[in-house]
């Protein structure tokens, strides 16, 4: 007989990203927002209101630069941003959020905060405290893993 284990922790932390994903952008599909979906996210998620280099969009979202030019492109095609040039260097492009843009994060936001309330209730407020206090310490050493990794890779010095 197969022995039932419990998920390990990558299972755990993609069911809950992905359960988190599916919700969140079926109440955005609600309010107007269908057209965006989690690959969009990545960016809008990490898009401050004044616009930001794509090389910061990419360093903020652990993403590639190429996929975060990718989703702008697509972004922009939707006209949830647009591209604009930089007034600190004007060869270069900020991207920035339009007015859909804008209210596609401010809902986003608003959801998000919808359901940390439901599962802060749910688990009662110290121990939810303790859940993201522990789950933002698991997620920082986990990226140090990369910097670790990549010291490593660098060889002597």
């Amino acid at each position: 007989m197969a022995e039932t284990r419990e998920p390990d922790l990558g299972v755990l932390v993609g069911q809950l990203g992905r359960a988190l994903q599916e919700e969140l952008f079926a109440r955005l599909a609600e309010q107007g927002h269908e057209r965006v979906g989690p690959r969009h996210g990545t960016v809008l998620a990490v898009l401050p209101p004044e616009g930001a280099r794509a090389t910061e969009l990419a360093s903020r979202s652990g993403q590639h630069k190429q996929i975060v030019g990718v989703i702008v492109d697509e972004l922009e095609r939707l006209g949830y941003v647009a591209r604009v040039p930089d007034p600190r260097d004007r060869r270069a492009k900020l991207v920035v959020p339009t007015p859909a843009g804008l209210d596609e994060v401010a809902k986003a936001r608003a959801i998000l905060a919808d359901i940390e309330e439901r599962h802060r209730r749910e688990l009662g407020e110290d121990a939810y405290r303790a859940f993201t206090s522990a789950l933002h310490r698991v997620a920082k050493a986990q990226r140090a893993w990369r910097e670790h990794v990549s010291e490593e890779d660098a060889g002597p010095r």
